[in-house]
């Protein structure tokens, strides 16, 4: 359990930390909280010949509203996620989520953006970026380019960051009048990953139909993805018991599915199906 040699680097700044990024290259890993890329280098399983510590980029770690939209640094942690009184407010969904992770170390430590960086297929942060639309702000060298966090997700392990890219914040907008939000997750016993997590923002219109949804599924595919049958199915349509039953009947419609000893693939498309279900009704009931 020891990793292999690197060089270490501790910038100070974001750009500092983008000018060594593009002196090494694909042979450099950025370093967040460290719950992830610590273990897999002790394993080898990742063997960076330069890590690239951000932690002492205090400009990465912020919440604030400009432009009409809510702004979360990358360096964020969980716990300042989770204890903010307005998110609470504006986006109660990132709150609900980030209580949910890990533990109290976990949440004190381990950042959004190296939560969403490192792409785990039952991470919980992936699931609510995609259903609030949200956008991810990554830069370089070269500048800066934004993503949409529902094609940021590339595959297990893998996000459209380049390898000179570090991840510097994300954007969406906050929740407009009568917005129900929620996140439902089987939480793995071990490690407190989702077995599947369904993450949901809904609002409703004045006559109490659905106008908007976005709903993120993590934990049943090599990666977060949007459920859009599931929003197609609902918008236009009253929150009913029935109606929301039919919508979350398309959760795992064209996804191949994971399986371990743990879950079955057929028990965690079961299970995609019940919580999008549940979350969706917790979403509606918070809306009206």
């Amino acid at each position: 359990m020891i990793p292999a040699q690197f060089d270490y680097a501790a910038p100070q700044t974001l750009e500092e930390a983008v000018a060594v990024l593009a002196e090494h290259g694909p042979d450099a890993k950025i370093l967040a909280g460290g719950h992830s890329l610590i273990p897999a280098m002790k394993l080898r399983l990742a063997q960076p010949a330069v890590l690239i510590d951000i932690g002492r980029i205090k400009d990465l770690a912020y919440i604030r509203e400009e432009g009409g939209r809510v702004h979360v640094g990358a360096m964020t942690t969980h716990y300042q996620l989770e204890s903010s009184a307005r998110l609470r407010e504006v986006c109660p969904l990132l709150p609900e989520c980030a209580a949910t992770i890990g533990d109290v170390q976990v949440r004190n430590r381990g950042t959004i953006g190296g939560s969403l960086a490192h792409a785990d297929p039952a991470a919980d942060w992936p699931a609510a970026v995609i259903a609030l639309r949200a956008e991810l702000s990554a830069v370089s060298a070269r500048g800066e380019r934004t993503i949409p966090a529902s094609d940021f997700f590339v595959d297990m392990l893998t996000t459209a960051l380049a390898p000179e890219e570090v991840l510097r914040e994300i954007r969406f907008a906050p929740s407009p009048a009568r917005t129900g939000q929620a996140y439902l997750k089987v939480r793995q016993p071990a490690s407190g990953f989702a077995v599947v997590g369904v993450a949901v923002s809904l609002t409703l219109d004045a006559a109490g139909r659905c106008a908007s949804v976005g709903v993120g599924i993590t934990g049943l595919a090599a990666k977060a993805y949007r459920a859009e049958q599931v929003e197609n199915a609902l918008v236009g349509s009253m929150p009913e018991a029935e109606t929301l039953r039919a919508a979350a009947a398309h959760a795992a419609d064209g996804v191949e599915a994971n399986g371990d000893i743990y879950a079955s693939a057929d028990y965690r498309i079961h299970l995609a199906r019940v919580y999008t279900r549940r979350a969706l009704a917790t979403a509606a009931a918070r809306a009206a």
